[in-house]
């Protein structure tokens, strides 16, 4: 089944848009389903725009991965908040996307993982990237969702001067 954006006025079209939203945003959402019954996590993530796909680490065991290990196919959507305007509408701007969650074992991906991911939610990226100790990465662990989909939709009432 195929669905569209209803209002077309503000469907996302354009794909740099769309991939600049997942580079701006420190988290997701993300639906997985296991044995017909939906679990929806939040996650912070960095977006690999090379990879169309989104970093995240994660606790060695729990929910999540007991339905990524049944089900590796997600559903997700990051947004933009702008709030209430002046004229009592809301501005956002969201993308959602299709894909697969894996977990990852290589350490030089866990590497690469955890750098997109520091770049993108730390303030101050260098100095935690330094700390960083193989050995400890080893036993970190990372997942990632290779991204099959995106959508978007906005709604951004530009502002009057005054």
């Amino acid at each position: 089944m195929s669905f569209h954006v209803r209002r077309k006025d503000r469907e996302i079209t354009d794909a740099d848009e769309l991939k600049q939203v997942l580079k701006a945003t420190k988290f997701v959402t993300v639906a997985l389903c296991r044995d017909n019954e939906p679990y929806l996590v939040s996650l912070n993530h960095g977006y690999d725009e090379t990879r169309n796909c989104l970093y995240f680490h994660c606790a060695p065991e729990g929910k999540k991965l007991v339905y990524q290990k049944a089900n590796c196919k997600v559903w997700g959507q990051a947004l933009l908040d702008f709030g209430v305007t002046d004229e009592c509408d809301y501005d956002y701007t969201s993308v959602h996307f299709s894909g697969n969650m894996v977990l990852i074992g290589d350490l030089n991906e866990k590497l690469h993982a955890m750098e997109v991911l520091v770049r993108q939610v730390s303030l101050n990226p260098e100095a935690k990237l330094a700390k960083i100790k193989p050995e400890k990465l080893e036993k970190t662990t990372m997942g990632r969702i290779d991204i099959t989909f995106m959508s978007g939709k906005k709604h951004v009432i530009q502002k009057r001067q005054s």
